[in-house]
């Protein structure tokens, strides 16, 4: 059976009513639909070969469809493509969310030390426009060097260290050394450290660390706080990810189930499996990847669909915006929503 014009524009109205709605359509909303010019009788018995397909589903009794994984990812791949490059004007949205990352950027431009203060009001700026649950990772890398290192003294055997890495990355670590180190020796290993460390990433500071630790005398302190610095900054290569707009998915009534809420609400707030889905998340050739019911990896999602996109920082590394939200979402709106943040995003970054 094939997919002609005609039930392709029936499986078109079926989407978009659905996407307004959340209801099952029925034959008499398609007949209402001007454009079609179609009897009832005709749009069941075109709705009946779209169902035999796998592109609609009866989920009751009721005469009403609503569509499948399959009419989604048809809906994405064929009708989203075609109307995407047609939109060419900024409606009032667009401007609103233009201004939530200007003050974001401004944000970032006072608050260097603190990229996950960024990556949070990134995610909430996105929920808030989208009214979906969104998600972002921070950049990771080994090949991320360490820019600037700071010993302070805390207790009397207890030092702190503030570790600064490219892309303005901040870790810090408060630890216990064997001996008491007096602040003229402190002052020592900054300078020390500073000279010997810094533009090294994680990997060629774990070649090194023995050569560093020869040069100086193989000093137990030294040794200490080598180890203390590699472990920290080897943590920081780990994928982060910040999560904003969780109770968002109960305003839609197909998520907000009490299973399926519960366990997509424990995900995003642990981030279980998210970790692994971002980092294989690679986008498609447009720079967007969709995932829709089954064809999302992390089970508890797999009623909802999940779109992607992924951002470049200066050094080369790169994280992923994700949204996540119903199959009916507006996926036009979190298209260009996605887009218009990544663009801000790469301008961000590759400016600092």
């Amino acid at each position: 059976m094939e997919l002609d014009n005609r039930k392709f524009k029936i499986l078109e109205a079926v989407i978009q009513d659905y996407l307004r709605t959340g209801e099952p359509v029925g034959s008499r909303t398609i007949a209402k639909i001007s454009d079609l010019s179609l009897s009832s009788a005709t749009i069941r018995n075109e709705m009946a070969d779209l169902e035999e397909m796998g592109y609609i589903v009866q989920p009751h009794t009721s005469a009403g469809r609503v569509p499948t994984d399959k009419g989604y990812r048809l809906y994405v791949d064929s009708i989203l493509a075609q109307k995407a490059h047609a939109e060419s004007q900024r409606d009032a949205a667009l401007k609103k969310r233009e201004k939530e990352l200007e003050n974001i950027k401004k944000e970032y431009a006072s608050r260097l030390d603190r990229m996950e203060d960024v990556m949070q009001a990134v995610a909430r700026t996105l929920a808030n426009d989208t009214n979906y649950a969104t998600m972002i990772s921070t950049s990771s890398g080994r090949n991320n060097k360490i820019k600037f290192v700071q010993l302070s003294r805390v207790e009397e055997k207890k030092l702190l260290v503030v570790i600064v890495m490219e892309g303005n990355i901040i870790r810090n670590k408060v630890f216990r050394v064997s001996e008491t180190i007096s602040e003229k020796n402190i002052l020592r290993l900054n300078m020390m450290l500073n000279t010997t460390v810094t533009g090294l990433s994680v990997e060629q500071l774990e070649e090194k660390l023995s050569a560093i630790e020869a040069e100086n005398g193989n000093q137990q302190m030294l040794r200490e706080v080598l180890n203390i610095i590699f472990e920290t900054v080897r943590n920081a290569d780990d994928v982060q990810i910040v999560t904003g707009g969780t109770t968002n998915i109960f305003k839609y009534p197909e998520l907000s189930v009490s299973e399926i809420a519960r366990d997509l609400i424990t995900t995003l707030e642990d981030k279980q499996g998210l970790t692994s889905f971002v980092e294989t998340a690679a986008p498609d050739s447009e720079g967007i990847r969709f995932y829709i019911g089954e064809e999302t990896p992390v089970k508890s999602m797999r009623d909802c669909s999940v779109v992607t996109a992924s951002y470049e920082l200066s050094d080369g590394t790169t994280g992923t915006i994700g949204i996540i939200g119903p199959k009916r979402m507006d996926y036009e709106m979190v298209v260009e929503t996605l887009n218009n943040i990544r663009m801000r995003l790469d301008e961000l970054f590759s400016k600092n």
